[in-house]
């Protein structure tokens, strides 16, 4: 158990880096990103789906921290993390056996996000976009830097350690929960069950991607490499594993409604995708 808390602290601990690098660089550069995505608002989804390819959690803070100041729609900011694999992908590069997946993988999440982007885009037509000027200078909160050296250590470094730092309590505490659950049930265990019941698969890496830190698609990818899941099981898992950018709406009271709202458009929709997958595969 010991072990548990020591590897979900240091887990934590490297995601609380991330998320204080990326929040930092956000208090610096946060508007023109945001009038990036207003310029080209036909493409938006297009353009969030590609971002999230880019195998690195932080991309999923950036993209819910937009939305919650409604700098982006709903459809552009699913499609990001639709596309997310956090660490997926280079664990799938060190199975030689397995490189074959990653480019269809790569491929499904891009085309698939985007799409579902659209879909809810056009579905949900009321958006409520603020429009910004690049050239203000604003914080990680979106707060106007002030003009003296106080106001700017406050809104370039305390305002991200304190953000990253709510992001570290909440990734700790459910990476231990995670491990724990998983020590009691045992990794073996867990790929016996899931070969003889194939069909459950997508529902179990559904449930797994729904926990909102990178150990989930790591578990996922390990699993898949273990012949534990099948390819539409792993597309179903990672295409609901949004990262941190769950965990980055869960923390506000105005927008877990819409996170909810979120997890379970990403599961149901994935979870047709990866059941789609399988009935072809068997076909083939």
């Amino acid at each position: 158990m010991l072990d548990i808390f020591l590897d979900s602290l240091l887990d934590s601990l490297k995601v609380f880096g991330i998320a204080f690098i990326i929040n930092f660089i956000l208090s610096f550069i946060e508007a023109k990103v945001s009038a990036l995505f207003q310029r080209h608002k036909k493409i938006s989804p297009l353009l969030g789906a590609s971002a999230g390819l880019i195998p690195q959690c932080g991309i999923s803070i950036v993209a819910a921290d937009l939305y919650r100041k409604e700098h982006i729609t709903i459809g552009t900011l699913v499609a990001v993390f639709f596309a997310c694999s956090d660490e997926a992908l280079p664990i799938l590069f060190s199975d030689v056996e397995k490189l074959k997946f990653i480019l269809p993988l790569i491929i499904i999440k891009f085309i698939f996000g985007f799409i579902l982007g659209y879909l809810l885009d056009f579905c949900i037509k009321k958006h409520t976009i603020k429009e910004i000027e690049e050239e203000v200078h604003v914080g990680c909160c979106y707060h106007e830097i002030d003009s003296h050296d106080e106001g700017k250590i406050h809104n370039h470094f305390l305002h991200p350690f304190i953000h990253s730092f709510k992001i570290f309590c909440y990734v700790f505490v459910i990476t231990f929960l995670f491990g724990v659950i998983l020590f009691f049930i045992g990794e073996n265990q867990i790929i016996s069950f899931l070969k003889t019941n194939q069909y459950l698969g997508p529902i179990f890496a559904g449930l797994v991607g729904l926990v909102p830190n990178c150990a989930s698609s790591v578990v996922l990818s390990e699993l898949f490499l273990a012949n534990g899941l099948s390819f539409g099981s792993l597309v179903t898992g990672l295409c609901v594993n949004s990262g941190l950018g769950i965990i980055y709406l869960l923390k506000y009271k105005d927008s877990r409604v819409k996170a909810f709202l979120i997890m379970l458009i990403l599961l149901i929709y994935s979870m047709v995708l990866g059941y789609f997958i399988i009935l072809i595969m068997n076909l083939l």
